[in-house]
């Protein structure tokens, strides 16, 4: 009894502080800046240390736009908890041995983040049923889904009049409302979220375009920040590998023997795509010698890299390196007929993340059962939401 209590305060307190660090960091992204303390603290401190005092450039954040954070913490967490509680609910139905939500907070203080890395629940006992597994994994998905639909919907419905913008940016107030012509004429730096299907959707057909904000600003809409982000970690635990909720479907819908030949095959393509135009054939053929030998020396550290993804795969470490090895050598053929085609260096960090640390086979189930047709069509649904919540390059910054 006071084991769980314990953890329950734990639970609690890590809410509420993830409700704290979304709330700042929607704050920031509202508003382009960071709060006071932190210019004390990093700042003030820092220029004492080099006997100078350190200016502030902009008026520092306070309480006043901490309260405008909860526009986009309270959207993001509820999407977030909607998933979690899909998971937790649909395992108690099954009696399985579940625990509440533990959520993650993260904030940097001098960097933009959302304020958190999500939530989990923890399964306290062997699931011994493809359908389980199934039910489990899809049931978070499908449940944050219809909540990011909501936010958005409500996002894009309930756009701010364009001058809205000014209060971000008052500096572009002197341009009117043609801002755009003028206030990009140097846009590096700037942050782009980048197009999937369903946000398309709703910037084209559902949105008032006189209301819509350049894609520069759109980081700025609260609702629509949220919604997006919903979108792009609901596509990501629905891939279908491991033991991500995708690979929990995917894996009752065709079993153990096809799962285990198909996983490692998805997750080469998503390595492969994600690192696709890191390295080209024109980089090493200009340049000095040094340069060379520097391009040679991140490339080599690229290829360790995908090693060390790969090497849970596979019980030999040499077909490890193999496929990394050919991963790299069909990347540099495809950059070299298609100079123009990238992939998404943001995914990096998740291939990693999956590959060494949550691995990309299953668990094996007593109960091998195979699932019923109604299931069969929820499975299909789920990857289709996987494949219109999807973003090839989800977070684009100007150069």
């Amino acid at each position: 009894m006071q084991s769980n209590t314990r953890t329950h305060i734990i639970q609690a307190a890590l809410f509420i502080i993830t409700i704290i660090t979304t709330t700042m960091a929607g704050a920031e992204w509202m508003f382009g800046n960071i709060f006071g303390f932190v210019y004390d603290i990093f700042f003030f401190l820092i220029g004492k240390q080099e006997g100078k005092e350190v200016p502030i450039p902009t008026k520092p954040m306070g309480w006043t736009e901490f309260v405008q954070g909860f526009h986009f913490s309270i959207p993001f967490l509820l999407i977030l908890t909607i998933h979690e509680f899909g998971h937790y609910f649909v395992a108690k139905a099954h009696k399985v041995k579940v625990t509440l939500p533990f959520y993650i907070p993260l904030w940097f203080g001098i960097s933009q983040s959302i304020g958190t890395l999500g939530a989990f629940i923890r399964i306290k006992e062997a699931v011994k049923s493809r359908v389980k597994f199934f039910d489990i994994g899809i049931a978070g998905p499908l449940a944050g889904f219809v909540a990011a639909l909501a936010v958005l919907w409500y996002g894009f419905t309930h756009l701010p009049p364009p001058d809205y913008i000014f209060k971000i940016h008052p500096e572009y107030e002197r341009f009117g409302l043609n801002y755009p012509q003028f206030a990009y004429e140097n846009p590096a730096g700037n942050l782009i979220l980048g197009d999937n299907i369903l946000f398309w959707f709703f910037k084209n057909y559902v949105a008032d375009p006189a209301r819509l904000p350049h894609a520069y600003e759109i980081i700025h809409y609260p609702y629509l920040f949220a919604g997006y982000l919903a979108l792009f970690f609901t596509s990501l635990n629905l891939i279908p590998i491991g033991q991500l909720d995708g690979g929990h479907i995917l894996y009752g819908m065709i079993g153990k023997k096809r799962f285990n030949f198909v996983a490692p095959v998805l997750f080469g393509i998503f390595a492969f795509y994600a690192g696709l135009g890191m390295f080209r054939t024109e980089s090493f053929a200009t340049g000095s010698d040094a340069v060379f030998y520097e391009r040679l020396f991140y490339l080599a550290i690229y290829v360790y890299f995908l090693y060390i993804c790969f090497k849970r795969a596979f019980d030999n470490s040499s077909t490890a390196l193999m496929i990394s090895l050919l991963i790299v050598v069909g990347q540099f053929a495809v950059t070299y007929i298609r100079p123009d085609w990238d992939g998404s260096v943001n995914l990096l960090p998740f291939v990693l993340i999956l590959g060494r640390f949550l691995g990309i086979r299953h668990p094996d189930t007593e109960d091998n059962t195979p699932l019923d047709s109604r299931r069969m069509i929820l499975g299909v649904i789920a990857f289709i939401i996987f494949v219109i919540s999807f973003s090839p390059t989800p977070f684009v910054i100007i150069e």
